[in-house]
């Protein structure tokens, strides 16, 4: 495998481990995954909840009060100091969604901590280098689902001066939020082997920007097959899931153990398009009526209309995926990709890189 330039950073193998959140990818599972050659991705979701609340000002019934405390400055700075102390002055990422509440301030915020590039997905940011116009080092890489949505980012770019650094063409087998809607995810025609060549060929119009492909890449068969469809790299998530410096709790790691390819499905989400997780108890808790009451306390993401789209759903997406952080099996939202029955076994980062680029 090549490597692979992204703005002025190389990696030396060109794998990008997706941004998952709540607290599954931060500073040991980005930083040891930088450290063997790849691009380790923060998630800046709910860092509040960053060593048991030691960054945060305010709570009520043990949640981040406010997204100023769910999106913690203090708690995404020590996350990203603690990351460095792993992988040293290797190229560090951020995954910062479009859709939260102060996007602009978080942005700023991964730029002063020292990280390197910025990855946004969850709509598209069409001004997302207004927020890091101070930080010309940091280079910038839009997810998309499409062409289309490529070219409407780089003409509203352009008044900036600048094109992505690169861009993660992501299909709807990946974990959690997908970019489209709940029959578009079922279209052959949205796979992600069709919807690669298109963005490939749009990015050739803007100065050859490298595409990464994502979205149920599991081993290094996918990753070969996109690789001679002219990717420049993949990004995979779940696959981390099962490593040994993963955040996650040991408990949401055994929910994918223990999971079964028909557990794995499409689910209706706060933010208005459908998400991939593992059906569990809280599902279950939905439709007989003992689900945790929804109240809207960290004000996380700006679709929700501060709980009322919750509401509908029946479920907060914040406390759901942070009581997965924490372990609680029964109130928890375990998202993951369709591939996420396939993990048997938890072995290092080490391990699984040789494995994703030799093979074995």
């Amino acid at each position: 495998m090549e490597s692979l330039k992204i703005g002025k950073y190389t990696l030396e193998i060109p794998i990008i481990q997706g941004g998952m959140g709540v607290g599954i990818s931060w500073d040991k599972l980005a930083g040891t995954v930088s450290k063997e050659g790849g691009l380790g991705v923060i998630s800046a979701v709910g860092t509040g909840y960053y060593e048991n609340f030691k960054y945060v000002s305010k709570l009520a019934n043990n949640r981040p009060v406010s997204s100023a405390n769910f999106y913690s400055k203090d708690a995404l700075k020590a996350i990203i100091d603690n990351a460095r102390k792993i992988c040293g002055d290797k190229p560090l990422a951020a995954n910062i969604l479009y859709a939260i509440n102060d996007y602009s301030k978080v942005v700023k915020d991964a730029c002063e901590a020292g990280i390197d590039i910025i990855i946004t997905g969850a709509g598209l940011p069409t001004n997302m280098p207004e927020f890091t116009k101070d930080y010309p080092d940091v280079a910038l890489i839009p997810i998309v689902s499409s062409a289309k949505a490529l070219k409407i980012i780089c003409k509203r770019w352009a008044r900036y001066d600048k094109v992505p650094d690169a861009v993660i063409v992501e299909g709807p087998l990946s974990g959690g939020h997908q970019g489209f809607s709940y029959d578009e995810c079922l279209k052959e025609e949205n796979s992600l082997e069709n919807i690669v060549p298109p963005v490939i060929e749009e990015a050739k119009n803007w100065g050859n920007i490298p595409v990464i492909a994502a979205g149920g890449i599991w081993d290094k068969n996918d990753i070969d097959k996109f690789l001679n469809l002219g990717c420049a790299g993949v990004q995979m998530g779940t696959r981390f899931i099962g490593t040994v410096e993963c955040d996650a709790h040991d408990n949401l790691k055994q929910i994918l153990l223990d999971s079964k390819e028909e557990d794995i499905q499409l689910m209706k989400s706060p933010v208005g398009y459908p998400a991939r997780g593992v059906i569990t108890n809280l599902q279950k808790s939905m439709l007989n009526g003992t689900a945790p009451k929804v109240a809207c306390i960290s004000n996380c993401v700006f679709p929700c209309k501060s709980g009322e789209e919750a509401k509908a759903v029946g479920f907060c997406i914040a406390d759901r995926l942070s009581d997965a952080y924490l372990g609680n099996i029964d109130t928890g939202l375990f998202f993951t990709g369709s591939n996420g029955y396939k993990l048997d076994e938890i072995i290092t980062v080490k391990e699984l890189m040789n494995k994703l680029v030799n093979g074995e």
